[in-house]
């Protein structure tokens, strides 16, 4: 490399002299190492001259490629750099909650604001998956609701949600401004089979098993939105969490359930083998978050 670097200046001044000074080593040095390249190249780079030097066509074209080259490496150096210190690269995130506002929509804002050259690829799947995915290396983090079972990952507790139960607006109990979980026994829960479906199913259960009642499950394999509209057509009612009632649906209304002790848990889940900046920069965030809520 220092060969190069002795060229490449060489061929800049076209003296060995005034390239010796530019680089603080001797005019020897840099004469030794450019013979030693010529010789190991088998062509001559430089026609050697009383006042000078001056570049064959060989030498000429030599130098533009490794002046290229150079340029590329360097090129990459600075790129590796930047991704190493999390400000550009790619970012996969799993999701099973709403993004369009809350604690995880706030978090993705501020960390777009904060890190722009870092695209956030969003992954929307069941927790068993994205967790799986977290393992396999496909994802960097994944925000799950509920316990964490993943004891080969990392976890962090960071937010909580109040439930609230999404009604159609012609519902008997939407104009009640209290409303208890035996109120909503006699009716037929919308459960959706992917995101936190599972998780709000077992909930369900559990409550209306505490009152020995039997839930009306109906599984329902569509997207969220989707099953907002099932809502508003009257077809059932469904457990959500607070971000998802700031999102206005037409013919839903969102009622707090005034008989729920617990607050839905959300957790960060990521490997402990992922050495990413961008990750470490993004759990900082979530964690400075958490602690001014």
């Amino acid at each position: 490399m220092a060969s190069l670097i002795q060229t490449l200046t060489v061929a800049e001044y076209l003296n060995f002299r005034h390239a010796a000074n530019r680089l603080g080593v001797s005019q020897s040095s840099v004469s030794t190492r450019i013979k030693m390249l010529e010789d190991e190249l088998g062509i001559l780079l430089f026609e050697r001259r009383h006042r000078g030097v001056r570049l064959t066509d060989a030498g000429r074209l030599f130098v533009a490629e490794i002046a290229a080259g150079i340029e590329h490496l360097d090129h990459a150096i600075k790129t590796a750099g930047v991704i190493a210190n999390g400000t550009v690269g790619r970012l996969g995130i799993g999701l099973h909650s709403s993004i369009a506002a809350g604690f995880l929509a706030d978090l993705r804002c501020l960390y777009r604001e904060a890190y722009p050259d870092i695209e956030q690829s969003v992954v929307e799947g069941l927790s068993s998956e994205t967790t799986s995915q977290v393992r396999e290396g496909k994802l960097d983090i994944a925000f799950i609701m509920g316990a964490v079972d993943a004891p080969d990952c990392h976890s962090r507790r960071l937010w909580n949600e109040t439930f609230v139960i999404a009604l159609p607006v012609q519902h008997r109990l939407a104009v009640l401004d209290s409303i208890l979980w035996s109120d909503l026994a006699p009716g037929a829960f919308l459960v959706r089979q992917g995101g936190a479906g599972p998780q709000l199913r077992d909930h369900i259960v559990r409550r209306l098993s505490e009152r020995e009642k039997t839930p009306h499950l109906r599984r329902c394999d569509v997207g969220r939105d989707t099953l907002m509209h099932m809502v508003a057509a009257g077809e059932g009612i469904a457990l959500t969490t607070e971000a998802a009632s700031h999102v206005p649906f037409p013919g839903v209304v969102f009622r707090q359930i005034a008989d729920e002790t617990e607050r839905a848990k959300f957790s960060a889940v990521w490997s402990p083998h992922n050495r990413s900046q961008a990750l470490k920069n993004l759990l900082d965030l979530a964690a400075e978050m958490s602690c001014s809520t």
